[in-house]
């Protein structure tokens, strides 16, 4: 349910679905297709298509090698991927698996030294590009993950918090996760630098 449904009465969700429907591919016939190039460049880094890997919290859940695979898979493929700031790998051991152009997504949390310390681990790993997630002050109300009492398996961490004292979502009466967003994310976060 973690990965399958959204928040509320998952409009949202339909409304992605339906947009994603609307898309068509329409063909052309009698079009020269000997050379397709669907290269393109973000942020000064080229890449071999229009299409790069969007941050995915916890993906040890739905496999054991998660973010790994993932890094791997987008390295081979020539394009960039996102490590969220709830991965199940760290930016040190997604780092590790090789080569590839890397981003690191950024949720800012109370503690501004936590933040520091990981963009500079972000840095020192090669990720490239910070991609600061600012939507989730108050985490939508995930009606399947309450009525399951989501929590992250126990065998698995947030890894870019661990030893943190911010890597484990505790088991509570509803969501973990929505326990946990209240608890670390902060609130306060607005457009005015202090």
């Amino acid at each position: 349910d973690y990965y399958a449904s959204g928040a509320e009465d998952q409009w949202t969700l339909k409304e992605n679905r339906n947009a994603f429907s609307r898309i068509l591919f329409r063909p052309r016939i009698l079009r020269d297709v000997s050379k397709i190039d669907l290269t393109t460049n973000v942020l000064g880094f080229n890449i071999s298509m229009p299409i790069m890997i969007a941050p995915t919290a916890m993906q040890k859940m739905s496999h054991p090698e998660g973010e790994y695979a993932t890094a791997r898979a987008a390295s081979k493929a020539g394009t960039i991927m996102t490590l969220s700031s709830w991965g199940t790998s760290s930016v040190e051991e997604v780092a590790s698996t090789g080569p590839g152009i890397r981003f690191f997504q950024l949720y800012v949390v109370k503690d501004r030294n936590v933040v520091t310390q990981l963009v500079r681990r972000a840095e020192s790993a090669g990720f490239k590009a910070i991609a600061l997630t600012v939507d989730t002050p108050i985490l939508g109300r995930r009606e399947a993950d309450i009525k399951n009492r989501f929590t992250m398996p126990s065998h698995l961490v947030l890894k870019n918090f661990e030893g943190l004292e911010l890597g484990k979502l505790d088991k509570t009466d509803d969501s973990g996760l929505a326990s946990y967003v209240s608890g670390q994310i902060d609130r306060s976060l607005n457009w005015k630098v202090s």
